[in-house]
């Protein structure tokens, strides 16, 4: 019996060794599957606020910031690390609106609208500059290069400053930055000639003669630059700290009741990404003025309507709160039409929007769940898709400022989708990441755009262009476009895009329908 006991205990053992620990014992891991076994735990390990330290504040973050985030365990106590640090610069923490943070969002926005070259525009030199310390007051751009005017302090003695021969080159001048100082001034170069300008503290990088082969030592610059000779090498410091905080840490609490009845509105979201770890949601409310009651003062027949929106996580916590109030002060408009931009960290969160009509007493009440996407950094990625009835250029000191403004433009979203015959139909969407052409550094790409029309296999619209021919870089382009309805019969339609990025064999496909009616 003991020797039957024994024999069944080694067969265990044995089977033990061969199935349970085949990776420890009896396989050992090779130092390639090693490493890949490393970079797997690695990927899973990243969450969304590696990428929000590394991307999102990585200018704005301060070293001590840094430190700590690093020492979390996890990523409740890294969420509660990130309310903490919007709360630290809010200036008005009393409110709802943190306006430090919505700022900062606008400017990456900016910044990869205007700034992209082969990167992202948050990347560039002048993209950090603007993202930390906002628009200039002064800009001198020379974007061709050329000719140029020396100042001079560079002229090496010359009267009147003398002349040079310029790579592309732009000058921006600050009156005041707290922290560095007044009359600050940073130079950037464009060297390669490629669109990415980099930020210089030495004035003869700008002058291509001076990269020639044959060309002549640069000339000694002037006196009182040398009795000051450290000040640039400060300034370029001062440059890559990120920005003192100035608020403190604060908290506030919002609640309120939300009420069901009867005023009708209608409600659309788009996301346009600013990093991969933060996304705009544009929502877009819409209120008919038949649905409205309008109280008469002055003359002037106005209608109010009070705004409350919650956005949670799918466990009921609040991320974002915002109230507004939409005014009306004509009954003749057709509709009112009001947007919201809030950045979110891509996931799923819960949409909860009251709203009241403060003279007829209606309300109504709005729930639904809100899917922010990922957009991977190397992978082809389109915006939400958006039928406008207004797109038009914004002024340079309102970009990224205001109601349906995206970048440089404002957009604002037909959110019934329906347009008469006699109107146009405004298409505007973002591609991200494309593959650039080795030899133009253009976007190497082909977008189709088709239209046909819903319940018939009828295509009333087919029209094929290549990427490199639309605004913007590789990194982001923007398709802007009118569409005229008037060889369009009423019905219902199919707007389809097929985004392919030729080097990559990758591809987008967004889609939107729309009405058309007399």
């Amino acid at each position: 019996m003991r020797d039957k006991l024994l024999i069944v205990l080694c067969s265990l053992c044995s089977f033990i060794a061969q199935t349970v620990l085949p990776d420890t014992i009896a396989k050992p891991l090779s130092p390639r599957e090693k490493k890949k076994r490393e970079q797997k735990l690695r990927r899973e390990l990243e969450s969304p606020y590696k990428t929000w330290e590394s991307v999102d504040v990585a200018y704005i973050i301060t070293d001590t910031e840094r430190r700590a985030f690093h020492a979390l365990s996890n990523d409740a106590e890294r969420e509660s690390f990130v309310e903490q640090f919007w709360l630290r610069r809010d200036p008005t923490p009393d409110t709802e609106e943190n306006e430090f943070k919505e700022e900062h969002y606008r400017r990456i926005a900016y910044a990869n609208e205007r700034f992209a070259s082969g990167i992202p525009g948050w990347k560039t030199d002048r993209g950090r500059t603007y993202i930390v310390y906002g628009p200039p007051d002064e800009i001198e751009s020379h974007p061709s290069g050329g000719t140029y005017q020396l100042p001079q302090d560079q002229a090496g003695g010359q009267s009147g400053g003398g002349q040079s021969q310029a790579f592309p080159f732009e000058t921006w001048r600050y009156r005041y930055i707290r922290g560095i100082g007044t009359n600050i001034v940073f130079e950037f170069v464009d060297q390669t000639m490629s669109g990415e300008y980099h930020i210089t503290i030495d004035p003869s990088e700008k002058k291509a003669l001076a990269h020639t082969p044959l060309a002549a030592p640069a000339p000694p610059t002037g006196a009182s630059s040398m009795r000051d000779e450290f000040a640039p090498l400060e300034l370029l410091s001062n440059w890559a700290k990120p920005p003192a905080i100035k608020y403190t840490d604060l908290q506030a609490m919002v609640t309120t009741n939300v009420r069901y009845n009867t005023l009708p509105m209608r409600v659309r979201t788009d996301f346009i990404p600013v990093t991969p770890a933060s996304i705009y949601a544009n929502i877009t409310l819409q209120f008919e003025s038949k649905d409205l009651q309008f109280l008469e003062k002055d003359g002037l027949a106005k209608a109010t309507i009070n705004l409350y929106g919650r956005i949670t996580t799918m466990s009921r916590r609040t991320v974002k709160v915002f109230e507004d109030v939409v005014s009306v002060e004509n009954d003749s408009q057709l509709s009112a039409v009001y947007q919201k931009s809030l950045p979110l960290a891509p996931g799923r969160y819960r949409l909860n929007i009251a709203a009241k009509d403060v003279t007829g007493g209606n309300t109504t009440t709005y729930e639904a769940a809100l899917d922010v996407p990922q957009f991977e950094e190397d992978q082809l990625a389109a915006s939400s898709l958006i039928l406008a009835d207004l797109m038009e250029p914004v002024p340079t000191r309102s970009v990224g400022v205001g109601q349906f403004v995206i970048g440089d433009a404002k957009v604002r979203p037909r959110v019934t989708a329906t347009f008469r015959s006699d109107e146009k139909l405004g298409i505007y969407v973002q591609l991200y990441h494309f593959a650039a052409d080795p030899n133009t550094h253009k976007p190497d790409g082909v977008i189709e755009y088709q239209i046909t029309r819903n319940g018939t296999d009828s295509v009333v619209l087919n029209y094929t262009e290549e990427a490199s021919a639309l605004n913007g870089s590789a990194s982001q382009l923007t398709v802007e476009k009118w569409l005229p309805l008037k060889d369009l019969a009423p019905g219902s339609y199919t707007l389809n895009m097929k985004v392919v990025d030729r080097n990559r064999s990758q591809e987008v496909a967004p889609s939107a329908m729309f009405t058309i009616i007399q």
